[in-house]
């Protein structure tokens, strides 16, 4: 863990609050659950109801290949939980606290000024937060044992995480702000919030809420986790015509390039910047997201259409120096604007996620392992000075 990793983690308990530890009186700027009547209605019926708050969307679930988590899963009570205490933690009124669970959020004014500089209104974030729909069920492939959920709109992506991955990610907070500051271009996931929740007398989890950069999903037709190796990095692809959405790895990517024209050389100065803020926090095997959308006929060489965005963090920031060392782009005229690159002849979504796995101990083991198994093959647990390099490589010998 790195210095400051237990600090982190007793700031994160100073700054959790539980349902059933807080006063009645109104939350002050570190409170950070209240709850309404209604609230503590929709807790009580997600526990009780067979459904809970999972509606049904059974067409939309067969297209789209995600799926509502079974009410008999162990994970249903906890995604019902999230729901009612997320959009609980909304309200203002603590004269009807919810029962049965504990929901805390951590770092949470921060991260309410990081949603604000990237101009996403708490109503949009409630509104996709909240029961108003069912958490979808993203099958990956992951070996972290992390579960991951999507908002019922798909704007937004949630993982369970270990606590001393949030730990982690607590201590460099402030420095990753100050990154997004410096480079409001940048492919890092955005992280718009952290959670623990304690359903009845069970063991604390903890989740991450961040911008999916697969949003919007409709259109995109591949999807890519790429870590720049070769040992476990193949996925056998779903039949044709099933409806499972498959994220696929570097082995699956073999032949394809990524076509981004003149913007070829932004995204790979923006790759040496982000991996280059990754290594300083001794971070490694991260991903880079890709998905393919092909263009319309109309949307191609749309250059009007571009417009020159900043985030209100940079507002008022106009030279061309300042523009330059930012290195910011033109942006798309679409949703999820900062993840989404568009080429010639197709649009990609980029994004790296998966930010705080420190090149600890346990990552030095596995780099023995597979020093020792892997002779002549690249594998993912690597220094962080080798593995920014490597994906940055991976970057450059993959585009055009």
């Amino acid at each position: 863990m790195p210095r400051g990793g237990r600090a982190a983690g007793d700031t994160a308990r100073g700054r959790e609050a539980v349902a059933g530890a807080m006063p009645a009186p109104s939350p002050g700027p570190r409170e950070v659950l209240a709850s309404s009547p209604e609230a503590g209605s929709r807790a009580a019926a997600a526990g009780s109801s067979s459904r809970g708050l999972l509606w049904h969307l059974q067409d939309k679930r067969l297209r789209l290949g995600l799926f509502e988590i079974d009410p008999g899963h162990e994970l249903h009570q906890m995604t019902c939980m999230m729901q009612a205490g997320l959009w609980a933690a909304t309200q203002v009124s603590m004269d009807h606290p919810p029962t049965g669970f504990e929901l805390g959020t951590l770092a949470g004014p921060a991260f309410a000024r990081l949603r604000r500089s990237l101009g996403l209104a708490d109503e949009d974030y409630q509104a996709a937060l909240g029961p108003g729909g069912p958490y979808l069920q993203f099958l990956s492939t992951s070996k972290s044992k992390a579960s991951f959920f999507l908002s019922h709109d798909q704007r937004f992506f949630l993982k369970t995480q270990r606590r001393r991955e949030v730990q982690v990610l607590l201590a460099h907070l402030p420095r990753y702000v100050q990154h997004l500051q410096r480079h409001p271009h940048s492919l890092l996931a955005r992280l718009l919030g952290v959670h623990s929740l304690r359903v009845a007398q069970g063991k604390k989890k903890y989740f991450i809420i961040m911008q999916s950069v697969f949003f919007p999903a409709g259109r995109i037709s591949e999807r890519y986790d790429i870590k720049g190796c070769e040992v476990s990095r193949w996925v056998d692809p779903a039949p044709e015509g099933s409806p499972i959405v498959q994220v696929l790895k570097d082995l699956n990517f073999e032949g394809k390039t990524i076509n981004l024209g003149p913007q070829r050389s932004w995204f790979l100065r923006q790759m040496e910047l982000d991996t280059a803020f990754l290594r300083e926090l001794n971070m490694t095997d991260y991903s880079l997201l890709v998905a393919f959308q092909q263009l319309h006929e109309d949307e191609k060489g749309l250059g009007s259409s571009l417009i020159f965005r900043t985030v209100r963090s940079v507002r008022g920031i106009q030279s061309p120096e300042e523009s330059g060392a930012q290195n910011r782009r033109l942006l798309p005229d679409a949703p999820n604007a900062l993840h989404i690159v568009d080429g010639p002849e197709q649009r990609y979504f980029l994004g790296l996620v998966d930010l705080v796995t420190v090149y600890g101990l346990h990552k030095r083991l596995e780099h023995l392992c597979g020093t020792l198994c892997c002779l002549g093959r690249t594998f993912s647990p690597v220094s962080p000075a080798c593995y920014a390099r490597r994906l940055c490589q991976w970057a450059e010998a993959h585009t055009e």
